[in-house]
């Protein structure tokens, strides 16, 4: 949280689910200048599906105002969700039930970087029709292998 709060210039409103420390964490590193709201999952209390690994079922949610002035509608945590299976879709280091792993710590953090500018630059998305990065106007161009591979080695 220390590190997102020094990268951002403005007020910004944060969402997160009921784990209790990322309210003491937002407070720490934003004080006063965030608006914070988090959304609480209710799940059935016997799932339904049979197998193993499936996750119970959502049955209602609560979003909740902690700091700030956060707007309710967009309490959410669906965005970070959805860019954790894209990770874990991408990179076999963070499937589940996996063997590949990073020995190193400093090897999982290249990977991460690589998939991630892989993403914002390479890799056109469906919805935007062009990369991120352009639809931001960080960049003009699609960039190709080659030209990620010339940035990430400087």
């Amino acid at each position: 949280m220390n590190d997102l709060a020094e990268r951002l210039d403005n007020r910004v409103q944060l969402s997160a689910d009921a784990l209790a420390a990322y309210v003491d964490a937002t407070s720490e590193a934003f004080g006063d200048n965030v608006d914070f709201g988090r959304i609480i999952k209710h799940y059935e209390s016997e799932p339904n599906s049979s197998g193993r690994y499936s996750p119970p079922r959502v049955v209602s949610a609560t979003r909740e105002a902690i700091y700030g002035n956060p707007d309710q509608q967009h309490i959410s945590t669906s965005y970070v969700e959805r860019q954790n299976l894209t990770m874990r879709m991408s990179m076999r280091r963070f499937t589940r039930l996996t063997n590949a792993f990073s020995k190193k710590v400093e090897n999982l953090r290249a990977a991460v970087a690589l998939h991630f500018a892989h993403y914002n630059f390479v890799r056109v998305h469906k919805t935007l029709r062009v990369t991120p990065a352009m639809a931001a106007g960080v960049v003009g161009n699609l960039w190709s292998m080659e030209e990620l591979m010339e940035h990430v080695s400087n």
